[in-house]
């Protein structure tokens, strides 16, 4: 039972610290919509998507409305379209990604995640149709967001398929060049990929999944830089503790929403995603948070055992509070979508090599990151292939979601608006990477992998 004293602590994250669940995301299988006629596939996967989600943003709504809670976004995520589409006589697969668009304009959801491949191991004919429509998937449809896992602990690293991503992603930049990319930013390469994820835009719904599930992603970055501006000069033990408690908080929040929605929609409640999720908001950053740690600028010396302790904490507090956390859970760097790791990369204090070292230990990777529009395809891939290496041996999910910018040099910007903010073009490495990955073949899983 909630005391008056926890009520009112709150009402307060809410209205002054920007605490918000930043998405219910209704994971559906779509196995079932498998048919060799591909306008038969299309015309199923319509059907099923709307039919499950016909009530998921109304009921979202309606408990915002009740409780008083903001939900940021109402999304849906589907099994890899790789595995649905395999069985259609086609060889494009971007009709698919119109069907889902169109199923998530009807149903009124933010975005649907799901056009993705898992090819750790290796690629099937309908992987590689799948990343093949990925730039004319993308390009073509508003809310579409696709992801491909080209490694794993288990398995290692398919270097072919992370050559192909560079080129991928180049050729979908150049599709969207009058978005400045955009298209790019609906895209993620993953290492390590979690199936009850519900922040896009990686998510997909894991063949592990139920028939329909609801996953809730919470977000407080404001709430826990609040909570440390009174621990001020005070130990790292004390800083700890403090965000352990804050995200205890925050995830009873999600854990009422997640199983409210569950109760309302009449699906199987699946995980809360404590995930600290910025947005370019003012007093909403989680570069801020490591601030006020004691670093002058995001991106200096001691970011990285900042980062380390905050993904920590969050981590140890929310699973207290949920015997269901799940998702990443932890801290995001995505650096269009934070104020402060946008003001940090523009002064040339946070640079991609810095941000490389800093997804060694927060959840999630390389993200939302703007680079130079000539940047190429190869550079992009050995990008994707650290990351992935970081992931693979340290046994965590990483991810690159980067955008080569058209047109664009190092110190522009490029504006995306909403919660993609914008992004501080950000300099490669000028030195070639092409030998390297034109070798493809897999790289071999680290010995962590044998552990049966």
């Amino acid at each position: 039972m909630l005391s008056q004293h926890e009520i009112m602590q709150t009402i307060q994250m809410i209205d002054q610290q920007h605490l918000d669940v930043r998405t219910i995301t209704m994971g559906i299988s779509l196995l079932s919509c498998a048919r060799s006629d591909p306008k038969q596939a299309c015309g199923a996967i319509y059907d099923k998507i709307t039919r499950y989600a016909e009530k998921l943003v109304s009921t979202g709504e309606a408990i915002e409305k009740e409780f008083g809670i903001p939900i940021v976004n109402k999304r849906i995520s589907v099994t890899p379209i790789a595995l649905v589409a395999a069985a259609a006589e086609t060889d494009n697969y971007a009709p698919f990604a119109a069907a889902l668009d169109r199923a998530a304009k009807t149903t009124g959801v933010n975005f649907i995640g799901g056009f993705s491949a898992l090819v750790q191991k290796g690629m099937t004919e309908a992987d590689r149709k799948l990343i093949a429509s990925i730039p004319e998937a993308l390009s073509t449809t508003d809310l579409v967001c696709a992801s491909v896992n080209v490694g794993s602990t288990k398995a290692g690293i398919d270097m072919d398929a992370v050559a192909l991503m560079g080129r991928t992603i180049k050729d979908l930049a150049d599709r969207t060049a009058s978005q400045g990319g955009f298209g790019c930013a609906k895209l993620v390469v993953f290492c390590n990929a979690v199936e009850d994820n519900p922040f896009m835009a990686g998510a997909f719904h894991g063949v592990g999944e139920p028939e329909k599930v609801i996953n809730v992603g919470v977000s407080g970055p404001g709430v826990v830089y609040h909570a440390l501006q009174g621990v001020k000069g005070q130990p790292f033990d004390v800083v700890a503790e403090t965000i352990k408690k804050t995200a205890f908080r925050i995830t009873r929040m999600g854990q009422l929403v997640a199983q409210e929605a569950s109760r309302r929609l009449d699906t199987p409640f699946g995980i809360v995603d404590l995930s600290l999720a910025p947005t370019p908001a003012i007093g909403d950053s989680v570069a801020r948070i490591l601030e006020e740690m004691g670093l002058e600028v995001c991106g200096t010396h001691g970011t990285t055992a900042a980062l380390a302790l905050l993904n920590d904490a969050v981590k140890k507090g929310g699973v207290m509070a949920s015997s269901h956390v799940g998702g990443l859970s932890g801290a995001f760097i995505p650096v269009s979508e934070d104020e402060g790791m946008i003001a940090a990369a523009s002064s040339g204090a946070l640079t991609l090599d810095k941000l490389e070292a800093m997804t060694c230990v927060c959840s999630v990777g390389l993200d939302m990151i703007a680079v130079p529009g000539d940047t190429p395809a190869e550079t992009l891939s050995a990008i994707i292939a650290d990351e992935a290496a970081i992931g693979m041996v340290n046994s965590k999910t990483t991810a690159v979601r980067i955008i080569p910018a058209p047109g664009k040099q190092v110190g522009d910007m490029v504006e995306f608006g909403g919660l993609l903010g914008s992004a501080p073009v950000q300099p490669v490495h000028p030195f070639s990477a092409k030998a390297f990955v034109d070798r493809g073949g897999r790289i071999p899983a680290p010995m962590q992998s044998l552990k049966n």
